[in-house]
């Protein structure tokens, strides 16, 4: 890694509810997201920006928006890191505006898609708003996708990341192949032959990649729950289970890398440096 590239931890589908609900009666999604931020922090690794790519709340209650900002931004802080929002279709549009992005009435229109760009150390983030409010399948509008189009007219020095949170790829899961971004062929045209170098969503609950106009598309790991991609014939599971992305935007790639949360037994941890040692003293026996 040289000081050139870029770092982004993709986080997604959080699904905070209000304080001492539990999604689906089990699960503490705040405590899995506090655990990971934790985890970021304390590796000390650089982070250069923080994308949450919708699902941020369960139900789109005020109170989680704020209990999710309420981790989110110190851990941001501490890394020297921008936070980048989207909205998922467990979001509501007016919450979403006035508790994380702290807009008014007087700002604009609350119910308005949120499309936005973001520069991170040269590298382009657009956030397209794929939801419909009151529909859990993905949609882009005509007007979105002009924008977009515009957007991309002129290339980023570092190249483009765009996050939505619906995936534009099939899925094995005909559930989530049924609620998948409609239309993605709209979207395919309009990115044919621009700078984005990968796409990140969310929404599937499980990890899985593809493409679209021969771009990467990167579905991250969910930090509430899981959908087990191979459950029993005829049978839609959800699992405990949870993690969140590494992406390193390097100059000649980029690479995607799920990083999994889910409580463990350490098998090792040693010194970098003495396992880089061992692997050069094998490479030596072996010539």
């Amino acid at each position: 890694m040289t000081p050139a590239d870029v770092t982004v931890i993709h986080l997604t589908d959080t699904h905070i509810r209000a304080e001492g609900d539990l999604v689906h009666g089990t699960i503490d999604t705040l405590d899995n997201l506090a655990r990971a931020l934790d985890r970021i922090v304390g590796s000390r690794q650089r982070v250069d920006a923080v994308v949450l790519s919708g699902d941020l709340t369960d139900n789109g209650a005020p109170e989680a928006y704020r209990r999710l900002r309420a981790v989110v931004e110190p851990a941001a802080a501490e890394l020297g890191a921008q936070i980048v929002y989207a909205m998922g279709n467990h979001d509501d549009r007016t919450a979403f505006h006035t508790e994380l992005l702290g807009l008014d009435s007087g700002s604009g229109d609350l119910e308005a898609p949120h499309d936005a760009v973001h520069d991170i150390h040269g590298l382009r983030v657009i956030v397209l708003d794929s939801t419909t409010p009151g529909r859990h399948e993905g949609w882009l509008t005509d007007e979105q996708l002009a924008w977009l189009d515009e957007e991309l007219s002129q290339p980023s020095g570092r190249g483009t990341l765009l996050v939505l949170h619906h995936p534009p790829i099939p899925s094995p899961v005909a559930t989530v192949n049924y609620l998948r971004l409609q239309d993605p062929d709209r979207l395919a045209a309009v990115l044919a032959g621009s700078d984005v170098r990968m796409i990140l969503c969310g929404h599937s609950h499980l990890t899985s990649s593809g493409a679209v106009a021969r771009i990467p598309v990167w579905v991250g790991p969910a930090l509430s729950y899981r959908v087990d991609p191979i459950a029993g014939v005829g049978s839609h599971r959800g699992v405990a289970g949870h993690g969140f992305s590494r992406i390193d935007v390097l100059e000649s790639t980029v690479v995607a890398t799920a990083v999994e949360t889910t409580p463990a037994e350490t098998v090792y941890d040693i010194p970098e440096q003495d396992m880089l040692a061992r692997l050069h003293a094998l490479q030596l026996r072996a010539g």
